[in-house]
């Protein structure tokens, strides 16, 4: 390729799949009687065969560093958290052949040395499908679980982060070849000092790929920087496009090619045989994914108190919050809302629109901009259209229901995509760089010391 055509986004026509297994939060249904264990390993090898039967490039854990909690308490209503991403997932390779295996794992929290050489291990025993989603995380709630506490100041997480990546990816390029020798690594820095020889060579796709998903002007430059694949939150078409157009314009300013980083969003599909059915499956699914103790326990997180005194299909709440603002006890979404403010606005809202408790609650955590609902022949025409013009890479479905959740995508949507040609029909290769497309890291020839 020419530094001219670098410079240009080149669509490949294709699109693939990831699966993200979330555990925790309501848009997975726990309570339906098809529903498996959230930790039970049989729950994750049946979903990961299944997404391997139909040729997904990635099968993806998030993390859950503390137990959410709920006025306080231990969140009654989430499920008792996640099994550990990497052991998870060396379990799981060795009851798969090329499907690729994305760890979350936290830089405020680990150390560089360590999660390089756990990593590491995942990448050689998988025989080279290993993927790190690279997170950060500065609120002192987390942080009180660990010797550290919440010590990052906000607008240092991606410096931080920077300098963690690039440590690791030191480590990883040490070996001048896949056979040694390596040379060591020294970094001493603001948050800590590292003086390292490696102990593993490299695998069979060099390094591990590099996924991470912050949306924000520093998350995307750091994208641009760093990452092989963005896990973004833009799955509606024309949003996408804007996105990838973003991309490509700080990948190629940040001296990589425009083709260098791809996107793959977050998504839900809810299909059918008909439209008509899709749209019922849809309205079924909702109502599953939020109860009445659901909605009631949604706003409880805003209003600060028990609100069980309130009628689920009733109106929102006469009364205000007892918070100014809220906590991030359940994760990052219920960090830093203005309650009073918030609660005015809801109530206005779902007056106008003349929404019960659980009504507004559905509309407020569906993934509305996130859900391809539909028949299996209108979503593929629609996915088709995203890949002709190369909008996305794929998409990383999020399964409503565990372990069956992507049956009727991998039996009956996949083929479609198949038929249209723009879908894999098979892996193009052993390692998850070689079936994303992903070019071969150039090994850096900076000095040891970063």
């Amino acid at each position: 390729m020419t530094q001219h055509n670098r410079a240009i986004f080149q669509p490949s026509g294709q699109i693939q799949f990831g699966i993200f297994f979330q555990g925790v939060n309501s848009g997975t249904i726990w309570k339906a009687p098809e529903s498996g264990s959230q930790t039970d390993f049989e729950s994750f090898r049946r979903i990961v065969q299944t997404a391997e039967r139909g040729k997904f490039a990635a099968f993806f854990l998030g993390e859950g560093l503390r137990l959410r909690e709920h006025l306080g308490r231990p969140h009654a209503l989430d499920v008792v958290g996640r099994p550990d991403a990497q052991t998870m997932l060396a379990a799981l390779a060795a009851v798969t052949t090329n499907i690729g295996l994305v760890a979350t794992q936290n830089t405020t929290y680990n150390d560089p040395a360590d999660l390089a050489h756990r990593l590491s291990s995942l990448d050689l025993i998988s025989g080279g499908r290993a993927a790190w989603n690279v997170v950060t995380t500065d609120n002192a709630w987390t942080g009180a679980n660990f010797r550290r506490g919440g010590y990052l100041d906000h607008a240092d997480r991606y410096k931080h982060a920077e300098a963690f990546v690039e440590t690791a990816k030191r480590i990883w390029d040490s070996w001048e070849t896949s056979a040694g020798p390596a040379r060591r690594v020294l970094h001493e820095g603001r948050h800590y000092t590292v003086d390292v020889s490696p102990r593993l060579p490299r695998s069979a796709q060099y390094r591990p790929v590099l996924f991470q998903a912050g949306d924000s002007p520093e998350g995307r430059n750091f994208a641009a920087r760093q990452a092989d694949v963005i896990f973004s939150a833009h799955p509606k078409f024309d949003d996408a496009v804007e996105f990838r157009r973003d991309i490509v314009a700080r990948s190629v300013d940040a001296g990589r090619g425009a083709n260098a980083v791809q996107i793959m969003p977050a998504s839900e599909f809810i299909l059918a045989a008909t439209d008509r059915e899709a749209q019922e499956k849809k309205a079924w699914v909702r109502s599953l994914q939020i109860g009445p103790q659901q909605a009631i326990a949604y706003l409880e997180q805003f209003w600060g108190r028990e609100l069980t005194e309130y009628d689920s299909d009733g109106p929102l709440p006469e009364i205000d919050p007892v918070v100014e603002e809220t906590s991030e006890t359940r994760g990052s979404g219920f960090h830093g809302a203005k309650a009073r403010q918030l609660a005015d606005q809801w109530r206005a809202e779902a007056k106008d629109k003349g929404l019960s408790i659980r009504q507004f609650v559905t509309s407020r955590t569906a993934r509305v901009d996130a859900t391809f609902t539909g028949s299996y022949t209108a979503v593929a025409d629609h996915l088709a259209q995203f890949a002709r013009v190369g909008a996305v890479d794929g998409f990383n479905i999020s399964p409503w229901l565990i372990p069956t959740g992507l049956d009727d995508i991998v039996n009956h949507l996949v083929p479609e995509l198949q038929e249209r040609g723009v879908y894999p029909t098979e892996y193009r290769g052993t390692t998850l760089r070689e079936n994303l497309g992903l070019e071969t890291p150039v090994r850096s020839n900076e000095p040891v010391q970063v």
